[in-house]
């Protein structure tokens, strides 16, 4: 039997209803107005910090003051107080840079090298066609002095930083090579970079991925096209010391290698609170077995990519369309925006992070490989240098690779 309710108590209920309704709006907007006020008054605690610092060394500092590296400084030093390792300042050329490095562009000489035990530079690799290729240098020279720094006195990035520079402009090099030093003149020019490597194995293809960037999906389709061509039955995917952070280029790489389901999701900081998003593949793929080789300097969307070939899900059911072989990873799912500034610098600052398709955050913990298989100290000292044959981790992984193919 339905009951009428009053008209009085109807209306006594939706008053005590709005009423709770505006004390609750109340309080989460004075909760809210309170913080504001609270990250105001640091701030201008900050600022005012800062003034204080500014006007005494202005008044006292015995010294020159070199504004615009003063400025720079003042900003690298901001964001090294957020705490976070991954976050960085960029001067205009730094930032100019790093854009042309994401555009698959660099002005150098065309070596990449590393810091040797003898505390100098090793070159690990000549790009085929630049000044480094065509004035003699070749893998395994020390690169001793650049434009007269001693390179045992820098760190590799200092030195890196020492091989760019303008287009045309010249770099004097000191370099030894089977204990003898030889000295030359290189001019730097700007190169397209290549960051996909691949041959044939035996019966299976492998690529090795250097970088994850606007330039990768099509190197890297170019290259499993070929290597299908080729007859491949299984493909070996090498992400060690692959640093990079663009997830969204790995995305695009797994997308061609996975069918149709969720690869993982970035969560990133929205105004009003976390905002995620996932990265989906479509129905096409690449049906062979796969294993994925990776170390402890593969982070980033090196490591989206790992996790996203052995975890990937559609539905409730895990595909495992790929084992891992090498160690553990770096742990590193933040992800980086450049963020430019007017007055041409710019922030590298943390604004997301990603999760891989199982809902997990390898911040810290990285992807423990199903195969562990170490390099010892000289094979890590000489790890450019190993060969298909001399490199354990490229033997387990094809051991495991065609162990998928019976399975």
């Amino acid at each position: 039997m339905n009951k009428k309710i009053p008209l009085g108590a109807a209306i006594a209920f939706m008053v005590v209803v709005a009423g709770l309704t505006f004390c609750i709006t109340m309080m989460v907007s004075l909760n809210h107005f309170n913080t504001m006020v609270l990250n105001v008054k640091e701030r201008e605690e900050v600022y005012k910090k800062l003034a204080d610092v500014d006007r005494e060394s202005r008044q006292r500092y015995a010294g020159q003051i070199d504004e615009e590296y003063l400025s720079d400084s003042i900003s690298r030093g901001y964001v090294r107080g957020l705490g976070d390792a991954y976050s960085s300042y960029l001067t205009k050329d730094e930032y100019e840079e790093r854009l042309q490095e994401q555009n698959g562009q660099l002005v150098s000489i065309g070596a990449t090298i590393v810091k040797d035990t003898t505390g100098y530079m090793r070159i690990r690799k000549v790009i085929a066609g630049s000044p480094a290729e065509q004035e003699g240098l070749r893998q395994g020279d020390l690169l001793i002095s650049l434009d007269g720094v001693d390179l045992q006195a820098v760190s590799q990035t200092a030195a890196e930083r020492l091989l760019k520079g303008q287009e045309g402009t010249k770099v004097a090099i000191v370099y030894r090579r089977d204990g003898v030093d030889a000295s030359e003149d290189f001019t730097r020019r700007a190169l397209e970079m290549e960051y996909i490597e691949y041959r044939m194995i035996d019966t299976n293809g492998y690529i090795k991925i250097t970088d994850f960037n606007s330039r990768t999906f099509s190197q890297f389709k170019k290259a499993a096209d070929s290597l299908i061509r080729q007859g491949a039955t299984g493909l070996i995917l090498d992400v060690r010391d692959n640093t990079s952070d663009s997830v969204n280029a790995a995305a695009d790489v797994l997308d061609m290698l996975l069918p149709g389901g969720t690869l993982g999701t970035i969560v990133e900081k929205g105004t009003s609170g976390d905002v995620s998003r996932e990265l989906v593949s479509d129905q096409y793929e690449v049906a062979l077995p796969m294993v994925v080789l990776i170390n402890s300097r593969t982070g980033c969307a090196a490591e989206f990519f790992a996790a996203g070939l052995r975890d990937f899900r559609q539905g409730d059911e895990s595909l495992k369309r790929a084992q891992c072989v090498g160690t553990q990873t770096l742990g590193k799912s933040a992800i980086q925006e450049l963020l430019p500034l007017v007055d041409g610098s710019a922030l590298n600052l943390t604004t997301a992070h990603f999760l891989t398709p199982d809902g997990t955050d390898l911040a810290g913990a990285g992807i423990k490989p199903d195969y562990e298989v170490r390099l010892s100290a000289e094979q890590e000292q000489g790890f450019d240098q190993l060969t298909d044959e001399t490199d354990p981790q490229i033997r387990k992984a094809l051991e495991v690779v065609n162990s998928r193919k019976l399975s």
